[in-house]
């Protein structure tokens, strides 16, 4: 990121900041019970981390966490919709019904088999970050890249695309707005180096290690790819796995129809790519 960047960065995040410290002081004078409630949502949310700092507070209640922080109430009845399966936070693909294994399964099958680092490569040597969307949220994306496998109907499948770090990027430390479904990623191209990972709670998982992690991504997790080379990744939201299966399926299809236009919302760091 050259100087200017930077200094513009800067600049918008303190706005933002001032911005979000009038509204909190405002909604605490006027709706304190309402702002107490909040705050203790909050630091359940928060404390399902373990690395705990400061730091990570600060990012929670006034950075980069705070649409999580805002959707915490949504996000504790989730957990509860979902039980008796508590969230392991982190998981093994065993872990989940075996019709959800089985869907993954193909849709790994399918990244593999269609030659989608191929067909990117010359797209990407000049970006960053870039995502492409294949799916989002049940919806079917058309894009240059054909994958048919990606657009079948899923019962758990919700979301598909796939994340590119270019060499030497990263990301900074971030929250997953929502929990109704858990995160997948699976690294699609051949990675050497244990310096491409990523990092969750304390727990990191190297690709060259393990192509396929699992969590919930309302977690603090950050991306690391400082290695000589591109990273792709499949990036597939599932729905969570509940007795209750139908309403979080639908809970999950409405909440796409409503950010089907707020992509760059959660996504603005990376290029979308068509």
């Amino acid at each position: 990121m050259d100087a200017k960047s930077y200094d513009r960065r800067k600049k918008r995040f303190w706005l933002q900041s001032a911005v979000w410290y009038v509204f909190l002081a405002l909604m605490t004078y006027y709706f304190s019970e309402f702002m107490l409630f909040y705050l203790l949502c909050g630091i359940y949310d928060v404390s399902r981390n373990r690395n705990i700092d400061l730091r990570m507070l600060q990012r929670y209640f006034l950075g980069n966490g705070v649409p999580t922080w805002a959707l915490a109430p949504f996000n504790i009845l989730m957990d509860l919709l979902t039980l008796p399966y508590v969230n392991k936070k982190i998981y093994r693909l065993h872990d989940l019904p075996a019709d959800c294994q089985q869907e993954i399964e193909h849709i790994l099958a399918a990244a593999k088999s269609e030659n989608i680092v191929d067909q990117l490569a010359n797209r990407v040597e000049n970006v960053k970050r870039g995502m492409l969307f294949f799916k989002w949220y049940g919806i079917n994306l058309q894009n240059s890249v054909s994958v048919p496998a990606f657009h079948q109907d899923y019962k758990y499948i919700k979301t598909i695309g796939v994340s590119i770090f270019n060499k030497k990027e990263s990301t900074d430390e971030h929250f997953g707005p929502l929990r109704a479904t858990l995160r997948v990623l699976y690294n699609i191209n051949d990675v050497k180096d244990r310096a491409s990972y990523i990092k969750v709670r304390t727990q990191e998982n190297h690709w060259c290690d393990n192509k396929l992690f699992i969590f919930d991504d309302t977690l603090s997790h950050q991306s690391f790819n400082q290695t000589d080379a591109p990273r792709y990744c499949l990036f597939v939201d599932i729905v969570r796995p509940s007795r209750c299966h139908f309403l979080l399926d639908k809970v999950v299809d409405l909440l796409g129809n409503i950010l089907q236009t707020s992509k760059f919302i959660f996504y603005g760091s990376w290029v979308p790519l068509k």
